[in-house]
């Protein structure tokens, strides 16, 4: 096989052919004969018991087939929380039904309490505002510390608005405040991880279809999990019995974590399609998209750093409020705790780390995994922190990480917030992000910059986060309600093309062109001839989805474990053909061979006679060539970076603007490093769109006011810089067959702090005693910053 194809080479992906030149296959592409449409009618109101719900007039008109309330899903189940939270003082998490109608209340703005079928979207839309609806509105839970505080509740049967709080780890609670009530200095930070909108480029779409004369379901939807949606509906919302119902998920058009989840839609268009018999369709505008999908981030944070005289760091403390919205969505609860306070000792040999967090529900739409999910906040609460604390003892902020870097003869290295790191040398990351951003010339662009009347800012990061959430016996004991493992059939046809069907699914990552990249590797054929199948559950084994980077390492590393046993297959079968025993054959570069002879077959030639086993001793030898492997990992992956962002500050108007930014990662072994660098250069977009300009706003009355793309601000492309990109500094994962750590998040993980540091920097070169400013570091928070400064 050639070089520039396989393990390594940077390869163009394949799928962009068909989505380049709109050849894909969404979910709404989708069309139906005889098909109706879904539409919802949403609350206007954040908190309200519902009084009554007058549909007659809605039903009576033209092309309405059903309309569906709460009261029609009253005895069906809820929508499960992933993971189940022990809260410090032993009491489990609340967990308030998540229904698939709003029944007796609505408890944010966009909840849905009743949906139309109808002929058109237009129809359905004229009977939606034909719907009369009676609703008692109350004051609405924004506020997180009001929450807490207060006896206005989103959910009135549990009598609280917190859904748990949770200490990590709790053995470590007495020594942590011990060192820092003791230490030579203390930096303390309070800060906000803004709310996002995952604006992903495909809005969701649900497609449900009934067979009545086999009872069997269908449900095409915009999933980045689609097993996980079949068994949430099956055991737990809709009672269907799993083998009666196929979820598929087509080309989708970005995630971002926002398409994980089960959502309540889903739901509602199997059932209107088995009450009609008729295909039902639902396609969320614009504006659904930003009142209904769960959004991301949104914590307030107080941050603790206790060091001795000489800047050794002692302890890390963090108070957290995390907003987990109106209900709790599949990841909620695994994202501000367990994906995140184990982060909390980030690259540093600090002894002692405590976390405690306080979810908190309040009338907004609910909030769950977005790119990076935890590991964000924590990067973002330690790096902006360590960045103040070497301001406040007047040390150099790269040479006080270097100073409490976990070193190479370190590993494997057991963190204070409870992870063992396999292997990393961040030491080697700074070096090289100090070579390739030139930082020798930074003060020269700095004098430029102040030439021009701009304040010029350079400010770093070094990040760790956790990727492939494993393994299942550990994360079982942790409260995860679901195993973390993934899996992979490799089917080799006769005719020695293959294809391999995966539990992840791509909508962005290029699993098309990666994975044939990794088979035909091993198998010493053209990826090509190799076929990636997902997506779709009556074709996949069962898997768990693609999310937190961990396609790669969990169901790669499946790949990789079925293919070898294709090749264990493929050896016997060779060794009879060549007249030899199996241990006495070689395999290399597609070809079975004797070891010491001239005598061999190639993998083709095994292929054909896998499915023609005439002369086979089939009591030793089963025809056909496929296999099936099931991997789950004995730790997370770790990648890790070293950022650095240069901005100029122009301090008459507060515009920030980054004009370098480079990013430096581990990913251990890269597969292709193209795909790998477009993967970072998304990130990157994201997390200097929160840096900058993007804020989700609720008013107190929990209207949604940055519910459109005139009011939310996305990063443009005069909003970017060029980036510089290097992964050049990995060090392979111990722990998986590929040697990989994952590569999709870190841009959005190790950017947000990079650029605030970087304009803190700015600043205070200009003569401004300014230590911190809330994302998004928008014109106008920078401009009252400097004013409210001086």
């Amino acid at each position: 096989m050639p070089k520039d194809v396989g393990i390594g080479a940077s390869t163009k992906r394949r799928e962009d052919i068909r989505f380049l030149t709109g050849k894909g296959n969404y979910s709404d592409d989708i069309q139906t004969a005889g098909e109706c449409i879904a539409v919802f009618a949403r609350s206007n109101v954040a908190n309200g018991t519902i009084k009554s719900i007058d549909t007659s007039a809605a039903a009576a008109m033209p092309g309405v087939l059903a309309i569906f309330t709460g009261e029609d899903f009253v005895e069906v189940g809820g929508n499960p929380a992933g993971w189940a939270i022990v809260s410090r003082d032993g009491e489990p998490m609340k967990e308030p039904k998540r229904p698939v109608l709003a029944h007796g209340k609505v408890r944010h703005v966009g909840d849905a309490y009743a949906a139309v079928i109808a002929e058109t979207v237009q129809q359905g839309k004229d009977a939606v505002e034909a719907i009369e609806i009676d609703i008692e509105e109350h004051d609405a839970v924004i506020n997180m510390a009001d929450a807490l505080s207060g006896t206005n509740y989103v959910h009135d049967e549990i009598e609280t608005n917190q859904c748990f709080d949770w200490g990590w780890i709790e053995d470590n609670r007495a020594a942590t405040d011990e060192a820092i009530k003791n230490a030579h200095h203390v930096t303390t930070l309070e800060l906000v991880n803004n709310r996002l909108v995952p604006n992903a480029m495909e809005p969701r779409c649900s497609i449900g279809h009934y067979n009545t004369g086999t009872g069997d379901y269908v449900l095409h939807t915009t999933s980045q999990n689609p097993h996980l949606t079949r068994l949430l509906l099956s055991a737990f919302v809709m009672g269907i019995p799993e083998n009666k119902l196929t979820v598929i998920a087509p080309d989708v058009g970005g995630g971002f974590g926002s398409k994980i989840y089960h959502y309540g839609e889903e739901a509602l268009v199997l059932a209107a399609a088995k009450k009609l018999g008729r295909t039902v369709k639902w396609t969320a505008d614009r504006t659904e998209a930003f009142l209904t999908d769960a959004h991301g981030r949104d914590h307030v944070t107080k941050i603790e750093l206790a060091m001795d005289e000489e800047g050794n760091f002692l302890a890390f403390r963090t108070e957290t409020m995390a907003n987990v919205g109106a209900y709790l969505s599949n990841f909620s609860t695994a994202t501000p705790t367990f994906l995140h306070g184990t982060l909390m000792a980030g690259n540093y040999t600090v002894p002692l780390v405590y976390v405690n967090v306080k979810a908190v529900f309040t009338n907004t739409a609910p909030v769950d995994a977005y790119r990076g999910a935890g590991r964000p906040e924590a990067t973002y609460s330690l790096e902006r922190v360590i960045d103040k604390a070497a301001r406040e003892i007047g040390m150099d902020p790269i040479a006080l990480r270097r100073k409490n870097f976990i070193k190479p003869d370190q590993y494997p290295f057991a963190s204070a917030a409870g992870l063992e790191y396999d292997s990393g040398n961040y030491d080697a990351l700074m070096d090289r992000m100090e070579s390739v951003a030139d930082m020798a010339g930074f003060e020269a662009r700095r004098a430029e910059s102040e030439a021009k009347g701009m304040l010029r800012g350079f400010g770093v990061n070094a990040y760790i986060e956790a990727c492939g959430i494993a393994p299942s016996n550990l994360v079982g004991i942790l409260g995860s309600r679901v195993g973390l493992y993934d899996a992979a059939t490799v089917r080799v046809n006769a005719t020695g093309n293959l294809s391999v069907m995966v539990g992840a699914h791509s909508h962005g990552q290029g699993h098309e062109t990666v994975f044939p990249q990794i088979v035909g590797d091993m198998l010493g054929i053209d990826p090509s001839v190799i076929d990636i199948v997902h997506g779709d559950t009556s074709k996949i084994p069962f898997g768990m989805g693609t999310y937190g980077s961990r396609s790669l390492a969990v169901c790669g590393s499946a790949i990789v474990r079925a293919t070898e046993k294709i090749i264990d297959k493929a050896s016997r079968i060779a060794a009879h053909m060549l007249e030899t025993e199996p241990s006495n054959v070689d395999f290399a570069d597609g070809e079975f061979s004797v070891a010491g002879t001239n005598r061999k077959v190639s993998f083709g030639e095994v292929a054909l006679k896998a499915y023609i086993p005439h002369e086979f001793p089939l009591e030793e030898i089963e025809p056909g060539l496929e296999e099936t492997a099931f991997y789950d990992p004995a730790n997370f992956t770790y990648p890790s970076g070293a950022y650095a962002c240069e901005v100029e500050v122009d301090p008459e108007t507060g515009k920030v603007r980054v004009d370098r930014m480079t990013a430096v990662d581990d990913f251990g072994n890269v597969m292709n490093p193209l795909v790998v660098t477009g993967q970072v250069h998304g990130g990157l977009g994201q997390g200097i769109g929160q840096a900058l300009v993007e804020n989700t706003t609720y008013d107190e009355n929990g209207q949604l006011l940055s519910a459109s793309y005139m009011d939310y601000t996305m990063p443009r492309a005069d909003d970017l810089p060029f980036y510089v990109v290097d992964h050049s500094q990995g060090n392979a994962c111990t722990h998986n067959p590929l040697g990989v750590k994952g590569c999709g998040e870190a841009g959005a993980i190790g950017s947000p702090p990079t650029v605030v540091n970087a304009v803190i920097d700015a600043l205070q070169s200009g003569g401004n005693n300014i230590t911190h400013i809330d994302m998004p570091m928008t014109p106008h928070r920078v401009w009252s910053a400097i004013n409210n400064a001086n």
